[in-house]
């Protein structure tokens, strides 16, 4: 969550059920944010309790999925329409549907349409249109595989989104300055390829319960956290520096509040990881008006000297597209400033296909680490070393330091994501930082606070008119109310269950979240059926029992 934000305090071991707001105090966005988390972690733990791992409404499961032949080996998959739960999470399927502006002159003959739209007739999305993908057919990597068969999952996650993204965020009556107020969070959602080699799975067509149980091993695998990090202060050598700004005594050493953000840049192992850091969480964001060649010219040079930029620093070319493929560009140093013009001259142009589409609202991001010998780079304790790519360089097994004092530790052995992140609040009151410590005040070792990525499998691809379905349907759980007169003659024991109850839209929580049937007593009664199941019902008797 690239926001301007004090701290993140939700913590669901501690099983807070809400804030509560107390008169006559100082409102924080910490607490009203706690609030959110609060109640987006009940909703969808409840709702991932009823449904299960996944699972749509029956008769409207989305992203049933269609293989569509193309030109060039570049085959197509339609995306059905609909609502899908995964890990409790909604989410949409459903394109919208444009508007109808107000009837103007009709288009001479030959002319197009100038209220036309390329959205299709169902209102259907397909793989290379999909909305937070962006898959380009020139990249090799994000074609559909040319081989049979191969699996079609779902990939969910949630990504914050600023003004500096979506322009529509901000209050034009706030006045000229058009300040920022509150961000968005957003459900991102995938369809994408898996190759069958991946699953380890032998034949061309196995049974849909050995595909369900071999995508669970890998989504967990590939969603479980594969690094640990710790932070602390300590009081560096140089502590009687400015004495009359910070306590001799203190171990963060910096002048203000801070909520440093340390996040993963480059993935891999340690050898090839590197990371970035932000003094501000990496909220300082610049929209971009024009790109000319290294030549960047923005919307503002921010508010103030300290959220503003300067010669030195490091900046991230960031658009929509870029944010939802979780790429690593380089980043780029800023080389000359020009005020009157709020222009910028970067050491090199973007990363291709970044920041070229004004649709995506393209935008600098600043980070704060440095190369030392530039302006603004020599800071209290900050580390020597050389950048790559614009990135530090993972050292794991030591105490790698920031700057005044904020120091981080990576667990050795670790395999990096990158957009994982951790969030490190640091304290003038305290003189230090707000990270967990054992009994011996040792700082622990902490998994990233994201990015928390969510799967589910969607289609089996063996042939170009072979799709078999994997997606789960749940059916309501309401019923008619009984009458006053049945429930009289009703026998005390209560009416005769019916042999079809209600149920969710997977089987019970001990096949491990794989997806696999019930057998014995619960195979008698079956909570759970599989979306093509459901609608071969629906179609034989035209009502859902």
């Amino acid at each position: 969550m690239h926001a301007d934000l004090s701290r993140l305090t939700h913590r669901p071991e501690r099983h807070y059920s809400a804030v509560v707001a107390q008169q006559g105090r100082v409102q924080l966005d910490a607490d009203a944010n706690e609030q959110t988390a609060i109640q987006l972690f009940r909703s969808r733990t409840l709702a991932a309790d009823l449904i299960g791992r996944h699972g749509g409404p029956q008769g409207a499961t989305g992203f049933h999925v269609e293989l569509r032949g193309g030109p060039h080996e570049l085959d197509d998959l339609v995306i059905g329409g609909g609502r899908y739960y995964v890990d409790g999470i909604l989410c949409d399927a459903t394109r919208p549907r444009p508007g109808t502006p107000v009837p103007t002159a009709p288009a001479a003959e030959g002319e197009a349409d100038p209220a036309g739209t390329d959205a299709p007739a169902d209102g259907t999305w397909t793989y290379w249109n999909q909305p937070d993908a962006f898959r380009d057919p020139e990249r090799p990597g994000d074609r559909l595989p040319s081989h049979f068969p191969y699996l079609v999952y779902l990939k969910v996650w949630e990504r914050l989104v600023t003004a500096a993204e979506d322009p529509a965020l901000r209050e034009v009556a706030l006045g000229a300055a058009l300040p920022d107020t509150a961000a968005r969070t957003k459900v991102v959602w995938q369809v994408l390829p898996l190759p069958a080699s991946e699953l380890r799975l032998d034949g061309d067509n196995p049974p849909a319960e050995e595909i369900h149980a071999a995508f669970a091993d890998w989504a967990r695998e590939a969603a479980a956290p594969a690094c640990r990090l710790a932070a602390r202060s300590r009081r560096p050598d140089h502590g009687d520096d400015d004495p009359c700004l910070v306590a001799p005594e203190a171990r963060y050493r910096g002048p203000e509040n801070q909520l440093y953000r340390v996040e993963v840049h480059e993935g891999g192992t340690a050898e090839d990881a590197t990371f970035k850091w932000s003094r501000e969480n990496a909220s300082p964001a610049f929209p971009v008006d024009a790109l000319d060649g290294t030549w960047v010219e923005l919307a503002s040079l921010g508010g103030d000297d300290r959220l503003s930029l300067h010669v030195g620093d490091r900046v991230e070319f960031v658009d929509t597209a870029y944010s939802s493929r979780c790429e690593a560009a380089p980043l780029l140093r800023v080389e000359e400033v020009d005020l009157p013009g709020r222009r910028v001259r970067l050491s090199d142009e973007p990363a291709p296909g970044v920041g070229r589409r004004p649709e995506l609202h393209p935008f600098l991001r600043r980070w704060d680490h440095q190369e030392p010998g530039h302006h603004r780079t020599v800071r209290r304790g900050e580390r020597a070393g050389r950048l790559r790519h614009g990135a530090v360089p993972v050292e794991e097994g030591g105490w790698l330091p920031l700057e005044d004092g904020v120091e981080v530790y990576f667990e050795t052995g670790g395999s990096y994501r990158t957009g994982d992140f951790w969030l490190i609040p640091a304290r003038t009151a305290t003189g230090g930082v707000e990270w967990p410590t054992d009994p011996a005040r040792r700082p622990l070792l902490r998994h990233p606070l994201g990015i928390v990525v969510h799967y589910a499998p969607l289609a089996w691809v063996h042939g170009e008119e072979a799709v078999p379905d994997l997606r789960y349907a749940f059916r309501p759980l309401a019923t008619p109310v009984q009458a006053a007169d049945d429930a009289a003659a009703a026998p005390a024991g209560g009416p005769e269950a019916p042999d079809d109850p209600y149920g969710t839209a997977t089987p019970d929580s001990d096949d491990g979240g794989t997806g696999t049937p019930p057998t014995g007593a619960a195979a008698a009664h079956p909570r759970s059926q599989t979306t093509a199941e459901a609608e071969a019902q629906v179609d034989e008797t035209g009502v859902v029992d």
